[in-house]
């Protein structure tokens, strides 16, 4: 059972160094927090209010010269809710302080770079919440399943991503990590009620179901790609997804409590607050 004093969260947590099997997750868990949606709707609303608080401190930081800054990442099979976390989660916060990026299949122009270069140029800038829908990660997950390069390859990228990584944290960046996963009987309902939704097709893409036929390839990637890039400083979280309430709650308690361990303060004032007070009122011209 967790205590009060435990961050829920950890629940989720991936211990680092420790290799993972993602059938051991159950994607309908729900092991802490609301039971049912109602609940879990309710709680996100409160959080919302704490969170824009500590999101506009960290903010007023960045800007007087503070480095702290705090990335999501969000990864997970088509479906899995990456567009509903930035839309329930990350529109809890005022968007003066979002950064969000969205990488797709690379530009030609990207391609003539490390495969690094597009992400690196999208890291939030000091006192900012970035997110990331997809990230880095595609170029160990896809780049391996699809074999868009060769196999030395994408094994030395695990390196050069805890590289990157680390140099993140090093420079003030808070990292949280979040592998969002659902079952395959759960994305099939998802691809369905795009289809049958005039509104929703936009979002179909035959191709889906070319990456939905290569699922246990997928999940093998994505179960080596969080076990080798699993530090202190960048941890993965599993979070269960076939409930996109509890998904939900769970990424935002998770910012939540993230937001508080770094406590963010709002700078002291630089000037003399008395003497402005007097200023205005003693010589405002537009009295």
């Amino acid at each position: 059972m967790v205590t009060a004093a435990v961050p829920q969260v950890v629940t989720f947590a991936v211990e680092p160094g420790s290799a993972v099997d993602l059938t051991a997750f159950d994607p309908r868990a729900r092991p802490v927090g609301p039971d049912a949606k109602t609940g879990a709707a309710e709680e996100l609303r409160q959080f919302g209010a704490e969170l824009e608080r500590l999101q506009e401190a960290l903010y007023a930081e960045g800007v007087r010269g503070g480095q702290r800054r705090v990335l999501l990442v969000l990864q997970g099979m088509d479906t899995s809710g990456k567009g509903g976390v930035i839309r329930q989660v990350a529109g809890l916060v005022n968007p003066q302080g979002l950064h969000i990026a969205s990488f797709k299949k690379p530009t030609e122009a990207e391609r003539q770079h490390h495969f690094l270069w597009r992400v690196e140029r999208e890291v939030p800038q000091p006192g900012r919440i970035g997110v990331f829908d997809r990230s880095h990660y595609e170029d160990v997950l896809i780049a391996r399943v699809d074999e868009l390069v060769p196999g030395s390859e994408w094994l030395r990228r695990y390196d050069e991503i805890n590289d990157f990584e680390a140099g993140l944290a090093r420079a003030g960046v808070t990292i949280i990590k979040c592998f969002l996963h659902i079952s395959p009987g759960q994305q099939r309902k998802r691809l369905l009620a795009r289809l049958d939704n005039p509104d929703k097709r936009w979002k179909y893409d035959p191709a889906d179901l070319d990456a939905r036929a290569k699922w246990s390839a997928y999940q093998d990637a994505y179960a080596e790609a969080i076990s080798r890039c699993n530090p202190p400083h960048a941890q993965w979280y599993v979070v269960p997804s076939d409930r996109k309430w509890y998904r939900n709650w769970v990424i935002g308690k998770l910012l939540l409590e993230t937001m508080r361990e770094l406590s963010p303060r709002f700078p002291s004032a630089h000037f003399d607050v008395e003497a402005e007070r007097a200023r205005l009122l003693a010589d405002d011209p537009l009295r």
